[in-house]
């Protein structure tokens, strides 16, 4: 059986989902990890976030990550699963 977001009701538990919304919560995890931990692309965390959340909260959520650099790993600078600061010279 799928729910109203074309997931399978067991693929994510109460504990999994606490945690995918606190990882998009926070500030520095790029959509990228998400995706690795849950097999979730970013339309699909912005649906459980919707579906997850009062309006008023999801607003102010997407007002946050809406074109933030850090969302998502090729905008942050990683190079190979690194972090690399534009400053650091190259090898």
């Amino acid at each position: 059986m799928t729910d109203d977001l074309g997931m399978k009701d067991e693929m994510i538990n109460p504990e999994d989902l606490d945690r995918l919304i606190e990882m998009a919560w926070e500030d520095r995890t790029p959509f990228e990890a998400i995706e690795a931990q849950f097999g979730l692309k970013e339309n699909k965390v912005r649906q459980i976030m919707r579906s997850s959340m009062k309006a008023s909260s999801f607003k102010m959520w997407r007002k946050r990550v809406t074109g933030r650099k850090t969302r998502h790993i090729a905008k942050r600078g990683y190079v190979f699963g690194r972090f690399r600061s534009a400053m650091q010279r190259t090898r």
